[in-house]
């Protein structure tokens, strides 16, 4: 890396001698427009659209259309003398929560690297805004033009990231701002649960660029004339009619990706919920039916027993009630004397 701009923080009135340095990059395939036929570089020649001479590099300058056409050539020299009160400082302006500043506006970052052989200013700011939660709004010039931008303290570093001026962002203006749509309370409901689906750390299979990386292997392969592997064609997804049908299945799926299929089902609330019982839950439900089964059993044979208990009473009884008569048979026999002879 090489520095783009050196200069000093102007914290309050201390001044921290800094040097900045690019803090991101844009990574990617690098291309060239050829020649189809031969593969020859596609070259452009600056040349005046008025004499239609080419123009070396060292005769340009920059200009200004104006309304009508004419061109108000500045150079230099020009912008030497505009007025840039911070070319070589960082002024802070005030210090905000992170909070207030509308992501939107966030632009270029910068690592901040201390110059000076006494670092306890720099440690002292960084360890300050990162105690209290606070960024500093700052105003630098990179590259003749003034920026807003923040200091924020990063992996042991303060970051400088530009901002754009609040006139930079564009207002809003869509036919959708004058719709008035109202959401149903189970639509809500089922969009939230979605979010709450898929809130946790980013997976970081999702952070790699796959295009950048297909188009690698898809210049090794040609490079080396190798058979080029086509992926299969993506899916198409088709047409959401039913909102609420498209939700609950964006849930499922987004469970499904997470793995959370599984462990719902091993959710005792979650299976409760679906009307499915846990182990010891089935293991229960089963003991009860055996219970129940033994003790249908177990009163059916009661039943028969006190059944035989009544039959034998009832034949006690009967042959009480046989005896007795018999009895009485005899007495009455034995007082009428001996039974006539038949004449």
């Amino acid at each position: 890396m090489h520095s783009i701009w050196k200069g000093a923080i102007s914290f309050g009135l201390v001044a921290i001698p800094i040097q900045l340095f690019a803090a991101t990059e844009e990574r990617g395939v690098s291309l060239h427009q050829v020649h189809t036929k031969d593969g020859g570089r596609i070259r452009y020649r600056r040349f005046c659209a008025v004499d239609g001479d080419e123009v070396p590099y060292g005769d340009i300058a920059k200009g200004y259309e104006l309304p009508n056409g004419d061109v108000v050539v500045l150079a230099e020299e020009d912008f030497a003398q505009l007025p840039l009160s911070s070319s070589r400082a960082i002024d802070v302006l005030s210090f905000v929560e992170a909070s207030t500043i509308d992501p939107i506006q966030l632009s270029r970052c910068y690592y901040c690297d201390p110059t000076s052989p006494d670092v306890k200013p720099y440690v002292l700011l960084r360890d300050a805004l990162e105690r209290t939660g606070k960024v500093a709004v700052v105003k630098v010039a990179l590259r003749q033009r003034e920026s807003l931008a923040i200091l924020r303290p990063r992996d042991r570093m303060l970051v400088l990231q530009l901002l754009l001026w609040p006139d930079e962002v564009r207002e809003p203006r869509f036919a959708l701002l004058d719709d008035d749509v109202l959401l149903r309370p189970q639509e809500l409901r089922m969009a939230e649960s979605y979010v709450e689906t898929l809130t946790g750390e980013i997976d970081r299979q999702e952070t790699v660029d796959q295009y950048r990386v297909a188009l690698e292997q898809l210049v090794e392969a040609k490079a080396a004339g190798r058979e080029i592997e086509r992926p299969p064609p993506a899916e198409s997804a088709g047409t959401a009619v039913d909102l609420m049908d498209a939700l609950r299945r964006s849930v499922e799926e987004a469970k499904r990706s997470r793995g959370e299929g599984a462990r719902a089902a091993k959710s005792p609330a979650k299976r409760a919920a679906a009307g499915s019982a846990t182990p010891k839950q089935a293991a229960t439900k089963r003991t009860g039916l055996a219970r129940q089964a033994a003790a249908k059993k177990t009163g059916a044979r009661k039943a028969v027993a006190r059944e035989g208990v009544a039959r034998e009473a009832v034949a006690k009884q009967t042959a009480k009630k046989a005896t007795a008569k018999k009895a009485t048979a005899k007495k009455a026999t034995s007082r009428s004397g001996s039974p006539a002879s038949p004449r």
